[in-house]
């Protein structure tokens, strides 16, 4: 019941000739968004086992990250201002693993913006990741499969695993009219711009059940991932990518 049909509107920040300061402003948005209503801890959560992994250790059902001490890159898809990146490094950081992440962003106006916070920033297509097969230890896509459908989000899953070289996690919202409804609630305090208002409540009514994230994953790279509900109406999917 509180669960919709997954819908398909019109995100206002899709439109690529959007004014870059408005994206910048609304990005501002679901920076704030990731940070109180769970969408960086979902992605930290579902590192942690892996940056706990110690010299020597088995290597987890997803892939093993180098032990404390060592280097690994992250490269997050879709970043925005580059708040996951920037929240995987404190807390990698915090247990003596350093991480070098970079971010791709479709726009030179939003890799600019996205620069302070994932460190190093490219323009790229999601679809057509401009990284060579198996060159990036962890790759991170947050809140950003629910804007396509069809066969374009299958070449993004694909690309996500072609590039990886040990992990990849998906984030994404979990389909609820409550989500809906108290994101709306909230957005009025938090001082939200229209336009993440009107995109936030969209995105949510375009988000995955636990089980349509698993179907896609599986089909579009025949992989089984480790799909698991986050709080904060977020869904996670692990793989392995070789």
């Amino acid at each position: 019941m509180l669960t919709p049909a997954r819908q398909r509107g019109v995100e206002l920040l899709d439109d690529p000739q959007v004014d870059p300061a408005l994206a910048t402003r609304s990005l501002r948005d679901v920076a704030r968004s990731n940070r109180l209503f769970g969408g960086q801890r979902a992605v930290l959560n579902t590192l942690a086992p892996l940056l706990r992994q110690g010299p020597g250790a088995e290597h987890p059902p997803h892939g093993q990250l180098p032990p404390p001490g060592a280097t690994f890159l992250l490269l997050d898809v879709g970043t925005g201002l580059g708040d996951i990146p920037r929240a995987v490094r404190a807390y990698a950081e915090r247990r003596g693993v350093r991480v070098v992440t970079v971010g791709l962003e479709l726009t030179a106006a939003l890799a600019g913006a996205a620069r302070p916070g994932a460190q190093n920033v490219l323009c790229g297509d999601a679809r057509q990741l401009p990284f060579a097969t198996g060159s990036i230890d962890v790759v991170t896509c947050s809140q950003v499969l629910h804007h396509f459908d069809g066969a374009d989000a299958d070449l993004l899953l694909c690309e996500l695993t072609r590039v990886a070289k040990r992990l990849v996690i998906v984030s994404d919202l979990r389909r609820s009219w409550l989500a809906a409804g108290l994101l709306w609630l909230v957005s009025f305090p938090l001082g939200f711009h229209p336009v993440s208002r009107h995109d936030g409540i969209v995105s949510i009514l375009r988000g995955y059940t636990t089980s349509e994230l698993d179907r896609m994953v599986h089909r579009a790279v025949q992989r089984s991932p480790a799909v698991r509900r986050r709080l904060g109406w977020r869904v996670t999917a692990a793989w392995s990518p070789r």
